[in-house]
């Protein structure tokens, strides 16, 4: 009948206006993590919290190195130094194995005082949550350790097999061995956004409708957008920039004096 007609007229139309628009790219910055989990938050009230994954860098990110000596700003000193200076009395030899055993002689602190607050409250909410590092599977022992001791765990909320890969494996577009383990991407300094389309294809995990992406690198959220670029999956990037006056503040000359003195001891 003409009612019925209207009236099936009309559903069809309602759900047509119920349909849920896809979600944009967009990169922002913040000093709070907080930003990061109420976007994350509100991803999953519209498109469900199996459509978001949510991905933390560690360095800079979650933790910190408690002195400038070993920390993210110090290596990327001595690799700029190195290629500017390969015989400047600054460098470090070898620096890759000198940030690892800065790496068990030092401890780290949270960026923020509720930075492992912030990632249960996205665990208790049941998102996926992991952490890609541009650390490799060789600062494994060190890089647990830490998270564990500054409360974060990251297995719960990890993509599956949550306990990850017992070996090392060379990811989908990459050219040096990385490890995925209770949550935490150690990925070898490779490509980020390469990198997390390897671990999703590796963990048989479809692409989800949003990856909100926090890091304090922009050159690393660009790579996370590049790879993502007309895929269908939006990519939230957030440059976290809590620690950039750490950053700023750092001291050749004093971090030398501090590795001139310390080094004999690691030596030993």
């Amino acid at each position: 009948s003409p009612l019925i007609f209207t009236l099936l007229l009309g559903m069809m139309f309602l759900q047509a206006c119920a349909t849920v628009p896809s979600a944009q790219s967009k990169i922002e910055e913040t000093d709070d993590l907080s930003a990061v989990v109420n976007d994350a938050q509100a991803m999953a009230r519209v498109y469900g919290k199996d459509q978001v994954l949510v991905v933390f860098d560690i360095d800079n990110t979650l933790l910190a190195m408690e002195q400038d000596l070993g920390s993210d700003q110090w290596y990327d000193w001595q690799k700029e130094l190195q290629s500017e200076d390969p015989c400047n009395g600054m460098l470090v030899s070898n620096r890759l194995a000198v940030q690892g055993a800065l790496y068990f002689a030092s401890a780290m602190r949270p960026t923020q005082p509720d930075a492992a607050e912030q990632v249960r409250k996205l665990q208790d909410a049941g998102l996926t949550v992991i952490a890609l590092t541009s650390r490799g599977s060789d600062f494994r022992l060190q890089t647990f350790r830490e998270l564990r001791r500054n409360g974060i765990s990251l297995w719960s909320s990890a993509l599956p097999p949550r306990h990850g890969y017992a070996n090392t494996f060379i990811p989908e577009g990459g050219s040096r061995p990385a490890l995925y383990e209770d949550g935490v991407f150690l990925t070898a300094g490779q490509h980020k956004g390469d990198m997390l389309k390897a671990l999703l294809q590796k963990t048989g995990t479809e692409a989800p409708a949003v990856v909100v992406f926090a890091d304090d690198k922009k050159h690393n959220l660009e790579a996370v957008l590049e790879t993502y670029q007309d895929s269908g999956t939006a990519i939230h990037a957030w440059r976290y920039n809590r620690e950039d006056p750490v950053v700023a503040a750092f001291d050749p000359e004093e971090v030398t004096e501090q590795w001139r003195a310390l080094r004999p001891a690691l030596q030993t």
